[in-house]
């Protein structure tokens, strides 16, 4: 018995060691996995990166890790036009699969689904925010974007009739992804102080669509919806480079 009790109690501190050793390790390999993500990927901010199963050290020695989550605050996404961005407040992913090299120098997801968020003003930027000519002497533009409910996005448009105060209308509209873009259409369209516009004139002020390329890691748009705060995307990928 008391040989048992001696075996148990050096099972028990071995383990211990083993646990804590797999935790620090881990803790490192977050630490660097997010200082190359940073860099390979240009990011303003350092990411937050979660390693998660246990034990580290057996994933490790498989040479691929279960599932890894990443965060990353205020990403600069491209806009596919020359000097033009569009901020990104939150992005989380989670990583399945990650597959890394020999020398640790590159990794790669088999999968990854994650959310993002952007803001409604940032949005705005690819609606026509100044007047613009519809026609009959009237002019148009987008003065804000706000939550309609319902998954649906409130477009705010002010009208300026000729010789009138100007006016501001609001269209629910229905927001989607398109390729690379998030679309914002209205269901139905405002009347613009009574006057008898083209459908398609109307639409040119309402309806708007904002290209998002270059995400990190290479994850696509999937789905999008309008929320308080701005349009929450759900983004997607397969066989996603996290550095290297």
């Amino acid at each position: 018995m008391r040989a048992l009790r001696i075996l148990v109690i050096v099972a028990v501190i071995l383990g211990g060691l083993f646990v804590a050793a797999d935790r620090l390790a881990v803790g490192f390999a977050e630490d660097e996995a997010a200082q190359q993500l940073k860099a390979s990927e240009g990011l303003t901010t350092t990411p937050d990166v979660s390693i998660k199963g246990f034990p580290f050290l057996t994933q490790v020695a498989g040479g691929e890790l279960d599932d890894v989550e990443v965060g990353i605050e205020n990403v600069e996404a491209s806009t596919g036009k020359p000097g033009e961005s569009i901020r990104i407040a939150d992005l989380q992913a989670n990583m399945r699969g990650v597959a890394f090299s020999s020398d640790y120098s590159s990794a790669t997801a088999d999968s990854a689904t994650g959310t993002a968020t952007i803001g409604y003003d940032e949005l705005l930027k690819a609606a026509k925010s100044e007047p613009t000519d519809v026609g009959l002497g009237f002019t148009a533009r987008v003065v804000g974007l706000s939550d309609g409910g319902k998954g649906k996005i409130k477009v705010n448009v002010e009208i300026d009739p000729p010789a009138l105060a100007p006016q501001t209308v609001s269209v629910l509209s229905t927001v989607s992804v398109k390729g690379d873009k998030v679309e914002v259409q209205a269901d139905s369209l405002p009347s613009l102080g009574g006057a008898d516009l083209a459908e398609n004139v109307v639409r040119s002020i309402t309806d708007f669509q904002q290209a998002i390329d270059d995400l990190p890691g290479g994850i696509k748009l999937d789905k999008v919806e309008a929320a308080p705060d701005g349009v929450e995307i759900t983004v997607k990928g397969s066989n996603v480079k996290l550095a290297g």
